[in-house]
Formats: C-alpha cells, sequence, structure tokens
C-alpha cells in the first residue's frame, strides 16, 4: 500500500489520552505495517513514577526515547514499516526520533483540553492518571511545519481520523 517514496515509520504522537494507541493499531492495521505501543518501552521506573502521580521529566525520558528510537531503526534497518506512539511532547524529543531519518514522519493527534480529560477520565487499566494531562499539556510543543506533521483533530470517529492520516501518506 506504500510507494517507494512514502515514509516507512509513522510515529503517533500527542498528550495522554488523544488516542494515540487506538489510531496507530488501526493505521498500522489498514496500511499492513507494524505496530508497536511505545508505552511498552518505558522502563519501569517511569511507569512507577506516573501511575503514583508523578510527571517524567527530561532525564527520566530519555531511554524511553533512547528506546523508541532504537525500534524505529531496527524496523528501518530491517527494511520493515511501522507505526509507533510516543507522546514526542518536546521538539528536542522529535529530534532524537526522527533526526536524520527522512522516511519517518508524525501524526499529531490535536484536541482540546476537555475532550482529552473526558477521555482519560473514562479509562481504565492504564498507568498514566487523568491528573498529568495538565503537565503534559504544559510540556507539549506542537510540531511546526518545518516537521512535516500530520495534524488530525480528534474529534471524529478513529476511522476517519485514519482516513485523513493514511491520506496524507499516500499523497
Amino acid at each position: 500500500m506504500s510507494s517507494p517514496n512514502s515514509p516507512r515509520v509513522v510515529i503517533v504522537m500527542g498528550v495522554s489520552g488523544c488516542g494515540k494507541s487506538t489510531i496507530a493499531a488501526m493505521l498500522a492495521g489498514r496500511m499492513h505495517w507494524e505496530f508497536e505501543e511505545g508505552d511498552a518501552l518505558h522502563p519501569p521506573a517511569n511507569v512507577a513514577k506516573m501511575a503514583s502521580g508523578q510527571p517524567l521529566n527530561d532525564e527520566d525520558r530519555a531511554p524511553w526515547l533512547e528506546a523508541v528510537a532504537a525500534q524505529i531503526d531496527a524496523w528501518r534497518t530491517t527494511g520493515r514499516s511501522g507505526v509507533i506512539t510516543c507522546s514526542a511532547l518536546k521538539r528536542r524529543y522529535r529530534d532524537i526520533l526522527i533526526g536524520d531519518r527522512p522516511d519517518v514522519r508524525l501524526a499529531f493527534l490535536k484536541g482540546s483540553k476537555e475532550v482529552i480529560a473526558n477521555r482519560l477520565a473514562a479509562r481504565q487499566g492504564h498507568f498514566m492518571p487523568a491528573a498529568l494531562l495538565d503537565s503534559q499539556l504544559a510540556t507539549l510543543e506542537a510540531p511546526s511545519e518545518d516537521e512535516h506533521p500530520i495534524t488530525v483533530e480528534i474529534g471524529p470517529r478513529p476511522e476517519v481520523i485514519v482516513a485523513r492520516i493514511a491520506e496524507q501518506l499516500e499523497q
């Protein structure tokens, strides 16, 4: 489904509760690409810290970002395509993940604080408490045009969001 010039890896990014896991898994299925849940790459100490209601700092995030970048490189070096989730809240985090990888694209899931807070309140069984939404929003540096993001509002149904991202990838 992808042409030789299309991205081989997509990072689905945004704050917790914006739908990264749902959208990334559906996108991977649609594109027939591999899928990785970036949260699964967090060191146990990070999960414990977030679960206790403490936001991560840059030092905490460093090994996680390295693990996400390693997964991206594993796909790229073996000629596989993939979709991975990562909050990628700051430009410098995205620079670690994308760097000089021209075949990696960002899909930024953008939504209002109210919509995301409602989703977080309804979510069960996730280590990230809704109380950390404010810290994530304060940390978020939305991707700039020079990062060539695919920015999608999270209001529509997941199928619509996935279709919009896929259309951009196929152009």
